[in-house]
């Protein structure tokens, strides 16, 4: 369990199925494009159960670490942060919050507490965050934690495709980095 002045992130538990649940199909429309496979994933209320087992089990292996994101007061729950360990020490971090609950720094927050679990207790040496191009108060929150935009060999990044019948335009995907040795200057709110 990860704390914060105003957010406690912790390991999912069975109980919590319905707020997840309950937060991820209000929100289909938000976060389609950004967490597909979670969405595909958790499809019922039924869904959701099997999906935190499933957290549970990559949590013990050390393959994937996801935590809710609650109100420290309220126990709202606000969304949900995940850190991937990948090759060469780097991990992967991604993250969404309930609409209510964005605008208000909680995003900034979780960020903090999850980049410091990855460096101190997971040993990363960097931290990448993907993020659309579209999407600037996501690159905002991760420049204020210190994320510096990575530059990629051919200028564009990373798109992402789309395999409907009609696809859409891609999207162009940035890549943000902090690496253990930087001491980042952090904005609060």
């Amino acid at each position: 369990m990860l704390e914060t002045p105003r957010l406690v992130l912790r390991a999912y538990q069975l109980t919590d199925a319905e707020a997840f649940f309950g937060l991820l199909d209000r929100s289909r429309a938000r976060l389609r494009e950004s967490f597909p496979d979670r969405l595909r994933a958790v499809r019922s209320l039924a869904d959701a159960p099997v999906q935190l087992a499933a957290f549970a089990d990559d949590w013990q292996t050390g393959r994937f670490y996801v935590l809710g994101i609650w109100h420290r007061e309220s126990l709202d729950y606000l969304g949900d942060i995940c850190l991937m360990p990948q090759r060469h020490g780097q991990a992967e971090i991604g993250y969404y919050l309930a609409a209510e609950a964005e605008g208000q720094g909680y995003a900034r927050e979780a960020l903090a507490a999850i980049c410091e679990f990855g460096f101190e207790s997971l040993g990363a040496q960097q931290l990448l965050i993907r993020c659309f191009a579209d999407n600037v108060r996501g690159q905002a929150v991760a420049r204020a934690l210190g994320f510096a935009a990575q530059a990629l060999p051919d200028a564009a990044g990373w798109r992402r495709f789309s395999f409907r019948r009609q696809p859409e335009p891609a999207s162009t995907i940035l890549h943000f980095v902090r690496t253990a040795a930087s001491s980042p200057v952090v904005n609060r709110r």
